[in-house]
């Protein structure tokens, strides 16, 4: 079975090839996308039978990517970090998923299972799962001792963490403190268009006003975030990524 792996990160698509080997598989792993422009290019070209394929790419999503092809007519296994959203459009829909970091038995499993999908039914799974994905995706919800709070991540600013505990500020002017650190949240964040330019701060790119060469950074609602000498670079370099967006 001709295979391609679609996935941001390099060394994941590494550690799936390395995997599929261990396990002498009859996959033949063709090609290797890491964004929706190149996995749409590749699929046409080469025709895989099966598409290994991460839910967030470098320039959109999954769906995005399949959104863009006329025939789905290879079998699909979803790649996702845990991410709350994700994984519940995943369980909905039943589709065939592998959680990162991939398991080399859950690997197993996920092939014996798409080899026995017809392609109506997977067909079914992906579009149900697209709607929950798509309806439900740009939130997080945070726990609190009575409540949970639904925060729509487009209209979440920043977040500042402090002794354990994490404060979300939203362009409404409402703030929400929760007893759990931003490292606790930084994964799903980061998949949403946020960098953390500090230790203490993770910050919405859209809400970015300037960048002053004294390394701070200005938001559109006044507040400056300092930004780390060991964060400098990676955020300029996601500063001028972004705006080529």
């Amino acid at each position: 079975m001709k295979a391609i792996i679609v996935e941001d990160k390099e060394y994941i698509r590494k550690g799936l090839m390395n995997l599929l080997s261990i396990i002498d598989s009859n996959i033949e792993v063709i090609g290797e996308c890491e964004s929706v422009q190149e996995a749409t290019i590749v699929t046409k070209t080469c025709k895989p039978e099966l598409v290994f394929l991460d839910i967030n790419l470098s320039d959109g999503t999954a769906f995005d990517f399949l959104d863009q092809i006329e025939s789905i007519d290879f079998k699909i296994i979803f790649i996702t970090a845990y991410e709350e959203y994700a994984l519940r459009a995943l369980k909905i829909g039943a589709v065939d998923y592998l959680l990162k970091p991939v398991d080399v038995e859950e690997l197993k499993v996920a092939l014996q299972k798409v080899e026995k999908l017809s392609a109506e039914d997977q067909k079914a799974k992906i579009a149900k799962t697209k709607q929950v994905f798509n309806n439900e995706g740009n939130h997080i919800i945070l726990s609190f001792h009575d409540s949970y709070q639904v925060i729509n991540l487009d209209e979440l600013i920043y977040c500042e963490s402090d002794k354990g505990y994490t404060t979300f500020y939203c362009s409404d002017g409402n703030k929400h403190l929760v007893s759990k650190t931003l490292k606790e949240y930084e994964d799903r964040l980061l998949e949403a268009n946020f960098q953390r330019p500090h230790q203490s701060f993770m910050i919405n790119m859209k809400f970015v006003d300037k960048y002053d060469k004294a390394g701070t950074i200005h938001l559109k609602n006044g507040t400056k975030i300092p930004v780390s000498s060991r964060k400098k670079e990676s955020f300029l370099s996601s500063l001028f990524n972004w705006n080529k967006k």
